[in-house]
This record gives C-alpha cells, structure tokens and sequence, in this order.
C-alpha cells in the first residue's frame, strides 16, 4: 500500500496527463462528427498538449513512451473512422479481388448503375465511400491492396470487422516503425526518444490509426530501408523500398537523390575503411571509383524497379496502366484541397488568362518538382545517411507547398522525415493541419467552396516556421554531417 502511494505521488501529474489524454481520444473516437468544428478543434488543441507534456516527462523512459502510445491506439480498435470515407473503398478493392476482380478495371459505379452487387454490404459501401471516390478507379497500389485483401478474408460480411482488422495492420507497422526509427535515431548519436513526436503524436493516432491511412504502413518499410541503407545492406534496402513504394507511390519522388549516396559517398568509405588520410582521399576521387558507385547505384535501381513490377505484376494488362496512370493524374489536374502556392498561382491565372491556363499551372507542376528534385540531387551535399534524410524532406516540403492537394494524412512522411534532422516545421504543421478539416466552413457562401483565410491562416503559420529555420536560423538548424 505504501508503495502504491508513493508510485502516485511520484507520477500523480503524468497519470493525470495520460488519463486526461484517453478521454479525448474516447471523445475522438466515439463521439465526434467532422461537422463538430469546434469540438474536433477543442480535442485536438488539448491532446496535442498533453502530448507535448507526456514526451517532457517520459522522454527518458522509452517503454513508458512505447507502452502509452499504443494504448492510444488501441483506444481506436472499435471506432469507425469519423473524418474520413477512404477506408469504404479499402474495404470494396478487397472484398472485390476476393470475388475474382481486378479492381483497377472497374469504378464502383460500373456495377451499382448497373444493378450489380459483387461484394457483400455493395450498397452501404458505395453510399459511403461518396460520388467521388465511386466514379474513378482505384488509385491504390498492390500491397496496400493486399491489406484489404486480408481485412476481407479475415471478415467479409462487417465494415466494422474489416476497419478492426485494416487497423490492426497499421498498428502493427507503427511497431515496425519504432523499432526501426529507434535504431535509425541511435545510429545517428540522436536521442532516441525523437521517434515519439512521430509515434505519439496525435495527427499520426488519429490520421493512421483512427482514420485508418496506409501512409504508415508505407512509412514502416520506408523506415526500415533507411536503416538498412545505413548499416551497409542497400540491396536489402532497395527491395524494401519498392515494397515501401508497393504502399504508397511517394517514395517515388527520393529516387534520384539516392545519387551523391552511392556514387560520392563511396570514395569516402572505401578511404575510410583503409584508413588513408585526408589528402589521399582528396586524391581518390578517380573516375574508377565514381564507376564502382555508378554500378551499385543503378543495381539499387535495378532491384527497386523489379521489385515493384514484380508486385504489380498480379494486376497487370493494358487497361489498367491506362485507368491507373489516368486516376493518379487526376491528382495534379483535377482535384484540388489545402493547397497554397497553386492557389496563388491559380488566383493569378484566372485574373490574367482563362480557364485553361489554370489547366496547365496544375500540369507544369510535376515538372517544376523533378526540376527541383534533380537540382537537389546535383547540387546540394547529399553524402551522409543525414543529408539523404534532410534532401527528402525538403524535396517533399516543396511537393506538398506547390501541390494541387494536400490532404491531412499526406504530412506524416514530412513528420518521420524530420526526426532525424533538427528541422520543427512538419512538427508545426502536424498540429496547424487540423485547419484543412475546417476549410468548408461556411462565411456566407451559398455554396461549399474551401474557405481560403482559413487555408491561408494554416500556411502563414508553417511557411513562417520553415523560412525562420532554413533561411534565418540554418546555422542552428545544421547538425553533424559526418555519421
């Protein structure tokens, strides 16, 4: 009994920040609405404070953390996602394969205008998912597919059955996450409890386990390729990247920054590990070892594209690169949601052109990206393990900041990313993200249309936090460059 009284007095205010934490998750979870707004804002508003005071006071006791962070989650086991209709779809693409369908080559509607019911629960399933999401084909990649698969086979008759088993897959790859961010972090000489701002956040326990968005299953293998590729196994990392890009299309995007890694940073090791000194290294800088790394960096691309045919491989004929080419286009040409520069550049095409050169700002956009991801590439020292990581996120910060849409769940590669540089602005962003679920509130409009001061208050806020740390105070921002 004593020791229990002492055990309270000593942790009375962090059990108080735990318990007060689990009941707004409860309150998130089973009793909000997307329509809540003040609500949705209030809960978040506090849990991200209790969550900031949880990692000050556990940020030394990494299973305290670990144990407190998945019991969040487990928190959401029995909720049916409240701000999003994506998972309806999840369910459908599963449950569709099961019956014998390709489901690249098939919109929802093809079957419901048709009287036709392929899956179980067809009809409740299309009402919510929403007209959108119905009408276009899949966008998912294979893997991501396979975990519907297994929601459906594990339960095809119940949507809350099939949400408990999506979700306990991505509880699973947040393990995965943790284990391997945790060794990534202690490879790096960074402090390990850095991976909680990923692990316990409430943007990540929300978006991914309470919204259920594969974008952490995808982070899991991406997570796990980074350690690989630091501790030397790159041929193992390259297939686990394309099981990361298996998941989501993004890792897509780093591929050319891979480059300085292999073909520079293979002078440096190869010196290193013979211990010569500076001079000579200076003087090995041989066209014979630029091939070496040329040889390994297109082996890693070699087995990164493989692998990913290989997976795509079981869905493959000549309609769906068609259908899925035309949907994922359908991102840069004509949806639109939270974004910044594009709606600047949009506001301007409108007052000086039509129509249609709004049309071309949104299809200029993937090139001005691999512009600058190639000048990044070439231009920016991009050797050690931290400056691949840190060349990733600002090549996904410029992505997201030019893109035509930008949806909540999109900001947690930017967040994994920054855990291993000292950069705070996708951290801000993690918590000024809850703005974009506010942009169609109503300011006299008679129809639902984005309100852009909203949007606009949310970008002020993270572009401001990303020009103070990258221009103004870069020095600080700068860690050790030679792990």
């Amino acid at each position: 009994m004593l020791i229990n009284q002492t055990f309270l007095k000593l942790y009375k205010t962090p059990l108080l920040l735990v318990f007060a934490s689990a009941l707004f998750y409860i309150a998130f979870a089973y009793d909000l609405q997307r329509t809540d707004y003040i609500k949705l804002v209030m809960f978040y508003v506090a849990l991200f404070f209790l969550f900031y005071k949880l990692i000050q006071f556990f940020k030394h006791n990494i299973k305290g953390l670990t144990y407190i962070a998945f019991g969040f989650r487990a928190l959401f086991i029995l909720a049916i996602p409240n701000l999003s209709q994506d998972f309806y779809r999840f369910i459908w693409d599963g449950r569709l394969i099961l019956e014998g369908f390709n489901p690249y080559l098939y919109t929802v509607d093809t079957f419901i205008n048709n009287g036709e019911f392929p899956v179980a629960q067809a009809q409740e399933l299309r009402d919510g998912m929403g007209n959108l999401n119905a009408s276009h084909f899949t966008n998912y990649a294979p893997l991501n597919q396979l975990c519907f698969i297994i929601a459906a086979l594990f339960s095809g008759q119940s949507i809350l059955g099939s949400a408990i088993v999506m979700r306990l897959l991505i509880i699973a790859a947040d393990f995965g996450t943790l284990h391997f961010g945790k060794k990534l972090l202690e490879k790096l000489n960074l402090p390990a409890h850095n991976i909680f701002w990923y692990i316990l956040n409430p943007f990540i326990i929300i978006e991914l386990t309470g919204n259920l968005h594969f974008e952490g299953v995808m982070i899991f293998f991406f997570v796990w390729s980074l350690y690989l590729l630091h501790v030397g196994k790159w041929q193992f990392a390259a297939v686990v990247l394309a099981l990361s890009i298996s998941v989501k299309l993004m890792p897509l995007l780093f591929l050319p920054l891979f480059f300085q890694w292999f073909v520079k940073r293979n002078v440096i090791v190869n010196t290193v590990k013979q211990s010569v000194s500076i001079g000579e290294i200076a003087s090995s800088r041989t066209p014979r070892n630029d091939i070496k790394g040329i040889k390994k960096l297109i082996l890693f691309y070699a087995i990164v594209g493989i692998t990913t045919l290989l997976c795509f491989m079981p869905f493959y004929s000549s309609e769906f690169i068609e259908n899925y080419t035309n949907t994922v286009a359908l991102w840069f040409n004509n949806f639109q949601f939270n974004a910044s520069l594009y709606y600047i550049a949009k506001t301007i095409g409108y007052a000086y052109g039509d129509y249609h050169d709004v049309v071309k700002i949104g299809k200029t956009i993937p090139y001005i990206v691999i512009l600058f991801v190639l000048i990044i590439t070439f231009f920016r020292k991009n050797k050690t393990t931290v400056q691949l990581i840190t060349a990733m996120l600002f090549a996904l910060s410029f992505y997201y900041f030019t893109a035509t849409t930008v949806h909540p769940w999109y900001i947690a590669t930017l967040l994994i990313l920054a855990m291993f540089t000292t950069y705070k602005f996708p951290l801000v962003w993690s918590f000024v993200i809850i703005l974009s679920y506010l942009a169609y509130i109503s300011i006299g409009n008679a129809e639902k249309q984005e309100n852009l001061w909203i949007i606009a208050l949310e970008y002020v806020i993270v572009y401001g936090v990303f020009i103070w740390e990258v221009f103004i105070k870069k020095d600080e921002a700068t860690i050790k460059t030679s792990k």
